[in-house]
């Protein structure tokens, strides 16, 4: 075949996906509709030129075309690793394991289910054997959800539910094809009814070595990557080779799932690389993931509809009534998993609610596409399959991706249209006024600003000026003053973009490297908590979400398990070192958000809503400030390191720019400009070093701010601070309950608790005690305490604890002072002659 013409095929394919993009969106249907459209045109036009008499001139071109290399292992092996690779590293990982639950459930369960249904329902309408049923019906599963989650965005839809279907159609995949392998190998093999319960033993092997390998392949890539700091390029080009070596690696090697391995390789590299690469780097390394995912996924739906003519030369009559039974079992299976699985995950409270508009756009919103014709052609393609079989499944697969695109993606967006989710809700239209609002604000005073420094006519300007202040004056009305907006809601629209203008200020910290891009994913994950949590609960889910940003989590807590029970300490040292990073990385974005509340919201909302938000934002700015004391009390010195290492690179920053100024003014040149730069580079290197955490707990340090140890020496605090154990407690945990057995006396170095016995309510902070009155008196708890604030608290036992009081005097007289504030004689519990002071 003539290079030459080959080169223009492939060439007018990228021009083709050039000019799908705006031709979908000008007659508003799905991109990947209006690929798989021109696809089938282009190869029935190809067979016609090439079948007809009119001409011979463009045989050839026709031949080029019908002759591409199109195998199944070009799109499982070359086209498929980028394309799921890309998703992985698009995805914010942190916010997806918020939902790993619904995730999980959804993708492997609904694979099951629309395998099986599908599978049996065609078993009983044909003479197929099971086997090849079943593959067909793993086929088929798999789902294309880049139409349905494109709508979402653009009707506002939440973002939590296009994450979920995102997630779900990643693992979706991967577990149908791990299924695909299962089930083929039994049709190959000749065996008509497998034994599912084996066939599904093997499953978790595919998926486990699937995974090891991926995560194995992404922390070399990692470590060999981050070892080339100054090779940008060289980074790039072993992000390219990851996937594709995971991939082969897991498939040829050990025989586990391909997909898996690229799917885990893309999470570890997603959770690990921002950490490790430096910022810019990481930011063009996703940009060209970005174009290659771009080119490959449309790539691989023209050369999947250019098989679609090929896959149905041999259909038959009775193939249309196969066809029917496959789209009502999928579409039956995938009703039982969104309108009853899905529901019942709401009710357990693992899943966020889905409105039922939502579940209809999402069932319909099911397209299949390249991956089912992929699978399809390695199956019609394996001499080890019938020829029967091969034929029914080619056709089958192909009836039912012609089905779910031209039917379901060219009346999706009428079918949204119907469900109404093309409407803005109420609070949506008011948030657009506001935005309006805002940016006219903001906008006046650039243009001010501009006039004054380009000398215009002041007639000119005030003219103008007049009329833009008609037009902001009726949108801050229009914004301030809409009937149908309750108080609540008001609040809801303040609070949603006092997070939308927080999650702006990270980023713009983040361009500055005032704050590390180790940390930028995490504080932008809180940020988008605070978005979401303001838009579905108000002002309690703005406050939840707040909380959660500075609670001790379920990872955290393991870390001290293993610290204290195995002596594993790394975990720990990582976590403590992201915490202190995190908090002093909140401190900082907070302090700039009461400008935005006097400014931008006080003008717009009025003087009382700004208020509420200052009240909300001081008690945020209090729980940071505490959650960050109780570790300065912990780990002296350390976080002052950190203030130390924002400073240099602050003053970095500062630096960087007063060269580039000078490059642009001529007052240096280039050969300078690239040497200061040089120097630059290596100084911020070094600043972006995180200076070393001693996890072990310095108790001697700790305790020796308390007022209750103050008056030990050294050797007995040293003493001491072996027989302590430290908790961790979140704001609203139960420390102790009522009726519970007396064993330990908790000392609170930092942090808040509410002790409430016999109708009253104490507030103790840090530096005091409770516990103490039940272990002495011998008695059962009569108090519940519950914590306030993220607290660390150093535990004491009984017996340590009695030994303690009878040495130490200031805890005598605390003892005492705390038994008469709760009415109660120490008498018969204080060492002699204590309790008659």
């Amino acid at each position: 075949m003539d290079i030459v013409i080959v080169t223009t095929v492939i060439a007018s394919l990228f021009l083709i996906i050039g000019v799908a993009e705006p031709l979908a969106a000008r007659l508003r249907l799905p991109y990947t509709v209006i690929l798989a459209i021109l696809g089938i045109l282009i190869a029935v036009g190809a067979i016609f030129f090439l079948r007809t008499e009119l001409t011979d001139a463009l045989n050839p071109v026709a031949e080029a075309i019908l002759g591409l290399p199109i195998r199944s292992n070009v799109f499982l092996y070359v086209f498929l690793p980028t394309l799921l690779f890309q998703a992985t590293l698009g995805m914010n990982l942190r916010r997806m394991l918020d939902d790993w639950v619904p995730i999980l459930v959804l993708a492997i369960v609904a694979v099951v289910v629309a395998t099986l249904s599908v599978g049996y329902a065609l078993s009983w309408a044909s003479a197929l054997p099971l086997a090849a049923c079943l593959l067909i019906g793993a086929i088929v599963s798999t789902t294309d959800p880049s139409a349905v989650v494109t709508i979402f965005r653009s009707i506002s839809a939440p973002r939590r539910l296009s994450r979920i279907i995102e997630g779900e159609s990643l693992l979706n995949d991967a577990a149908a094809i791990a299924l695909f392998g299962l089930f083929m190998g039994f049709v190959m093999l000749g065996i008509p009814d497998p034994d599912l319960g084996q066939a599904l033993t093997r499953f978790p092997l595919l998926i486990g070595g699937g995974a090891f390998t991926g995560w194995l392949a992404a922390r070399v890539a990692v470590w060999l990557m981050s070892s080339f700091g100054r090779y940008e390029l060289a980074q790039i080009s072993i992000s390219v080779a990851l996937p594709y070596l995971a991939y082969i690696g897991a498939e040829q090697s050990i025989g586990a799932s391909g997909v898996i391995a690229v799917v885990a390789a893309g999470l570890t590299l997603n959770l690990t690389g921002p950490g490790r690469l430096p910022p810019q780097a990481w930011a063009n390394l996703r940009e060209i993931w970005d174009v290659l995912a771009h080119w490959a996924g449309a790539l691989i739906f023209i050369l999947a509809a250019l098989l679609i003519p090929r896959l149905l030369e041999e259909v038959r009559i009775a193939d249309f009534a196969l066809v029917g039974v496959v789209i009502l079992a999928a579409i039956a299976a995938r009703v039982a998993v969104l309108f009853g699985l899905l529901p019942l995950l709401t009710l357990l409270r693992v899943s966020p609610v889905v409105e039922r508009p939502y579940r209809v756009a999402i069932l319909w919103g099911g397209l299949r596409g390249a991956v089912t014709l992929a699978l399809a052609l390695a199956v019609t393609e394996s001499f080890r399959v019938p020829d029967g079989i091969q034929r029914v499944v080619g056709i089958l697969a192909t009836g039912f991706t012609l089905f779910t695109l031209i039917v379901q993606g060219t009346t999706l967006r009428w079918v949204i249209g119907r469900l109404g989710l093309d409407r803005l809700s109420s609070i949506d239209e008011a948030l657009s006024r506001q935005v309006v609002a805002v940016a006219l604000q903001t906008v006046r005073e650039d243009v001010a600003r501009t006039t004054e420094n380009y000398d215009l006519s002041h007639d000119i300007v005030r003219s103008e000026a007049k009329t833009f202040g008609k037009r902001l004056e009726q949108a801050v009305h229009t914004a301030e003053d809409s009937a149908d907006i309750l108080d609540r809601d008001r609040v809801t629209l303040g609070l949603i973009a006092l997070a939308g203008h927080e999650r702006d200020t990270i980023l713009a910290r983040v361009r500055e490297r005032t704050i590390s891009a180790r940390m930028a994913d995490q504080i932008l994950s809180d940020a988008d908590r605070l978005i979401e949590g303001a838009r579905s609960g108000g002002r309690t889910g703005y406050q939840r979400a707040a909380r959660r940003g500075v609670a001790y989590g379920l990872g955290f807590r393991a870390a001290v398990l293993l610290h204290a029970r195995l002596r594993i300490s790394n975990p720990l040292v990582r976590m403590t070192a992201d915490r202190f990073e995190a908090l002093l990385s909140q401190r900082l974005v907070l302090r700039d958000l009461g400008s935005f509340i006097d400014g931008r919201i006080r003008r717009i909302h009025g003087r009382r809503l700004a208020d509420l938000l200052q009240e909300l934002l001081g008690r945020r700015i209090e729980g940071v400030t505490t959650a960050l004391e109780g570790l300065r009390l912990q780990y002296p010195g350390y976080a002052e390191e950190l203030e130390r290492r924002f400073i240099r690179r602050t003053a970095l920053r500062l630096e960087e720019r007063e060269y580039t100024t000078m490059r642009e003014d001529g007052l240096i040149g280039a050969e300078v400009y690239t040497k200061l730069m040089e120097d630059l580079a290596a100084r911020r290197a070094a600043a972006e070093e995180r200076p070393p955490l001693d996890i072990a707990l310095q108790r001697t340090e700790l305790m020796r701010q308390l007022p209750l140890f103050q008056d030990m020496d050294d050797a007995a605090l040293k003493r001491l601070g072996r027989a302590f154990q430290t908790r961790y407690v979140n704001a609203g945990d139960m420390i102790i309950r009522k009726d519970a057995v007396a064993k330990s006396v908790f000392f609170i170095a930092s942090g808040a608790v509410d002790l409430e016995a016999a109708g009253q309510t104490w507030r103790l902070g840090r530096g005091e005690m409770f516990g103490q009155l039940a272990v002495l008196m011998k008695k059962a708890r009569r108090a519940e305490v519950r914590a306030i604030a993220p607290c660390t608290l150093l535990v004491l036992d009984e017996a340590r604890f009695r030994r303690l009081l009878d040495r130490s005097t200031a805890l005598q007289e605390a003892v005492r002072t705390s038994a008469e504030k709760r009415g109660i004689e120490p008498q018969g519990f204080l060492p002699k002659g204590v309790e008659h002071r």
